[in-house]
């Protein structure tokens, strides 16, 4: 891990993720309309639908949007009946690789992800293969000079269980899922903005990829995040930029 900056992979991915927008909407709405369907449509008593709103108001959708997606996933309006799937497996040199799926079709997103992988190196594991290697968590990453003693006030006392800074000057807030959402509020009514904010699989050991190795990595990356059936992907590769 000499030499690696973590606030320098945190914009890499940023990035990667802003240069794919024209999906977001789609999969925002999946993810409103599953978590409505399993929890209810009352966001207060739903962590996970009130997470899934949250994201989309930050991306600016519409509320008529999100409200049409909660009354198809409670059944008050005719919509798809999407699974929610989980594939574990690997990229080079051993990455673990999490893809967690919202589809129509089971045996197409098996397909499609498998394909994914094998194409540039990687290959599809068994249930369990992986998981054991990420924490499940909510995540805000703050930029180098945040203060750390103003975050870590004011995380801490809003329910969060551990502040991290890093090397690099960055700090990083780790919630348990169902409290994301409310140290998320709390941080920014203190003034307190992350530029990355997500319930995530945290990976618990990071392996650094730089030169072909990184390439080839982030082609499995891609092409898996590029999948309609896909959500989101987690990963313990950390691709150093040239």
């Amino acid at each position: 891990m000499a030499g690696h900056s973590k606030w320098a992979n945190i914009q890499h991915r940023k990035g990667r993720q802003d240069a794919k927008r024209g999906k977001i909407f789609t999969k925002l709405i999946k993810e409103i309309t599953v978590s409505a369907r399993m929890g209810g449509g009352d966001t207060a008593m739903n962590p996970r639908l009130r997470a899934a709103v949250a994201a989309a108001k930050e991306e600016n959708m519409p509320s008529d949007n999100i409200s049409r997606a909660i009354k198809k996933g409670t059944g008050e309006l005719e919509g798809v009946n999407y699974e929610e799937i989980r594939y574990e497996g690997y990229g080079i040199n051993g990455a673990a690789i999490i893809i967690d799926c919202l589809t129509d079709n089971r045996q197409r997103a098996v397909m499609d992800v498998r394909h994914a992988l094998t194409k540039h190196g990687g290959n599809l594991g068994t249930d369990g293969s992986v998981a054991f290697m990420f924490k499940h968590c909510g995540q805000l990453v703050f930029e180098p000079g945040v203060s750390e003693d103003a975050v870590m006030e004011v995380a801490l006392e809003a329910g969060a269980e551990d502040v991290i800074t890093d090397e690099d000057g960055s700090i990083e807030v780790i919630t348990a899922p169902g409290e994301f959402v409310t140290v998320k509020e709390a941080l920014e009514a203190a003034g307190l903005k992350a530029v990355m904010a997500q319930v995530t699989m945290k990976s618990l050991n990071e392996v650094v990829f730089t030169g072909d190795d990184a390439v080839k990595m982030q082609k499995i990356l891609d092409m898996l995040e590029d999948l309609d059936d896909v959500q989101d992907v987690y990963t313990s590769a950390v691709i150093e930029e040239a």
